[in-house]
């Protein structure tokens, strides 16, 4: 099943995503090897596709699990959460419609 990972970022989280960005696209990048990535990435903090110094406010992650219990255990070990760089992270399942 789907499941979608929603993250929301601390205050002035850019110096600490940066420092976590590496093994945080790895893991990525593994899931989208094994077929699983459905999408990912960051939310501008503003209204751009390049925020530059305002950085981001938060993520999303849309993969295939095996179970909500498993997309949490992924979610739970992102090198984001060690870094700092999410204040809270919310999985719920997730059924695409379109396209």
């Amino acid at each position: 099943m789907l499941y979608a990972i929603i993250s929301q970022d601390v205050e002035d989280s850019l110096p600490l995503r940066k420092t976590a960005r590496a093994d945080h696209l790895a893991r990525l990048e593994q899931l989208r090897e094994e077929g699983r990535l459905v999408l990912a990435g960051p939310h501008p903090a503003i209204d751009s596709n390049d925020p530059g110094e305002a950085g981001f406010s938060g993520s999303l992650v849309v993969a295939e699990f095996a179970s909500l219990e498993a997309a949490q255990a992924w979610a739970d070990a992102d090198p984001h959460i060690e870094a700092g760089v999410y204040a809270n992270v919310t999985v719920k399942p997730f059924k695409k419609v379109l396209p």
